[in-house]
């Protein structure tokens, strides 16, 4: 049987009635929730503004990353220095920004910026995994869209921290574990977002059935 992922990441906190059931959920299975953070995209659904992501950020008992899209992002990769996006109280940093394989200063730039705030932080890939363990590492070609890969890189040995992510759902996510291949002892996560909403709404009782399917 192939290896669980250490967690699964649900992407696009929106909703902070919902807070109370999602410390319930966490408090059963290993989750990471996402919270897209783009100030140009506020209060459009899955980007919440800054009172709604201080309500999720101060409700404790929740793993949380921000996964800072558009001019930001950009940012963080080429200008760390010019970020003025406040991202205290985050466990991980996600840049939605992918490399190139040809931009090296990308990825110390990512590294930096996390750094100064003592975070994790990571960017997506469209093909193998790269080999930097500075940063964790997110193979995604879909981008929010629910569009599943041709096929899934290989998990590095001895490598970063990799996700995977696109299309994954109830429905198919025992088989796309099976296909990732994990062995016992190797560490991963997926991710997904399309997949656990419903009318455009993160809908937990989908995030449930995932973590069921996943970890029984």
């Amino acid at each position: 049987m192939a290896q669980a992922p250490a967690f699964i990441a649900f992407t696009g906190l929106d909703d902070t009635r919902l807070i109370g059931d999602l410390q319930s959920l966490s408090a059963r299975y290993p989750i990471e929730w996402g919270m897209l953070v783009d100030d140009a995209q506020e209060e459009k659904p899955l980007f919440p503004d800054a009172e709604a992501r201080k309500a999720f950020l101060t409700a404790g008992s929740l793993r949380l990353a921000a996964h800072v899209c558009g001019g930001e992002a950009s940012k963080i990769a080429n200008a760390p220095d010019t970020v003025s996006l406040d991202l205290t109280g985050f466990q991980r940093i996600q840049v939605n920004h992918s490399f190139s394989g040809s931009s090296p200063a990308q990825v110390d730039n990512t590294w930096r910026f996390g750094r100064r705030l003592g975070v994790r932080t990571m960017l997506q890939c469209k093909e193998a995994f790269p080999d930097e363990t500075r940063l964790d590492w997110l193979f995604d070609t879909s981008f929010g869209t629910g569009a599943a890969p041709k096929a899934w890189p290989t998990l590095p040995k001895n490598g970063p921290f990799c996700g995977y992510s696109g299309g994954i759902r109830s429905e198919n996510v025992a088989a796309i574990i099976a296909a990732i291949g994990a062995s016992t002892g190797d560490l991963y996560w997926i991710d997904m977002e399309s997949g656990i909403r419903t009318n455009g709404w993160l809908d937990l009782d989908k995030c449930e059935a995932v973590c069921r399917a996943v970890y029984g």
